[in-house]
Parts: C-alpha cells; sequence; structure tokens
C-alpha cells in the first residue's frame, strides 16, 4: 500500500536518485533544483512512499501562466500565485511501473488543485507520452516554445472544476 505525503529533505537522496535514472541528463533535474522545489513548494511535491522507500514522485508551484517555461526547471519562482499548477515531475521507480501509481500520482495532484482553487494544471511531455496524460483529462495544446534538453516538447493542460 502506498502512502502519499510531501516530500521532506530526508527525501533529497532517494529523490535525486530517482530524477537521474528515469530521465536523460539534459534533462533530469539537479539535486540543488529538488532541494529547491521541498524547500520552497513542499505542499505541492508529494511522494509515494511503500515500505521506508520513495516509490514515486510530482511536483509543481503554482504558476501565473497557462504553460511551463523553461526557467520554471531552473529555479522555483518566488511568489506562488496565479492560476495554474504545473507538474515539472512525474516520475515512477522501475521496480514500480505499469501498477497505476503515475496515475495515482496525478490524482493526488489533481486533489491539491481543487484545494488551492486554480482553474488547470499544465505541463509538457514529449508525444510518445500525450495519449497517456490524454487518459488522466489532459488535453494538447500543441507544441510548447520550450527547449528544455534539447527536446520537443508539447504542451498538455487539465482543466479544474
Amino acid at each position: 500500500m502506498y502512502q502519499f505525503r510531501p516530500a521532506e529533505m530526508n527525501d533529497l537522496k532517494q529523490i535525486t536518485r530517482l530524477e537521474q535514472q528515469s530521465f536523460i541528463p539534459e534533462v533530469a533535474d539537479t539535486e540543488e533544483a529538488i532541494k529547491e522545489r521541498i524547500e520552497k513548494i513542499s505542499d505541492t511535491f508529494i511522494v509515494a512512499e511503500k515500505a521506508g522507500e520513495i516509490a514515486g514522485y510530482i511536483n509543481g508551484p503554482v504558476i501565473k501562466t497557462p504553460y511551463i517555461t523553461d526557467d520554471l526547471f531552473k529555479k522555483v519562482p518566488d511568489t506562488r500565485t496565479g492560476h495554474y499548477l504545473s507538474i515539472l515531475g512525474l516520475v515512477v521507480s522501475k521496480d514500480h511501473q505499469r501498477q497505476g501509481l503515475a496515475g495515482r500520482l496525478i490524482d493526488e495532484f489533481t486533489k491539491l488543485a481543487q484545494e488551492h482553487e486554480v482553474r488547470a494544471m499544465t505541463l509538457t511531455c514529449t508525444e510518445n507520452l500525450i495519449s497517456f496524460y490524454e487518459d488522466y483529462g489532459f488535453k494538447s495544446h500543441g507544441l510548447s516554445e520550450s527547449q528544455h534538453g534539447g527536446e520537443q516538447w508539447f504542451n498538455m493542460v487539465k482543466e479544474i472544476s
């Protein structure tokens, strides 16, 4: 059984290790970036824990714009105002994949979006993940201007009612 809770600083090493295993080096967040997110946005940084091990996580700040900009991957904004809850990272460890955990993390984040009374959740993803996010209520808004890691990204938005 997974337990969902806010990220804590003692989770930093496990989260960083999962991040490095899950993304190519050009896209993976640094330990410093993850540390800053835990410090500044722990209320919107959820970890899924099972038997003392972090099995996955999802995080991102509330932002003012409907689409993610590349600067968000480097520094969390100082203001926490806006109408959009961004998803900067969604990771599930290889040992816990194909068990519905990513969907459960999205569901937990959707609850946070409702609590924060935002209009929508927003993220960018590569083309191969568009249908996955559509299964969880996101709609593609086309190509993103993001150049993060040299990849081609697509804007995805999920309206919150």
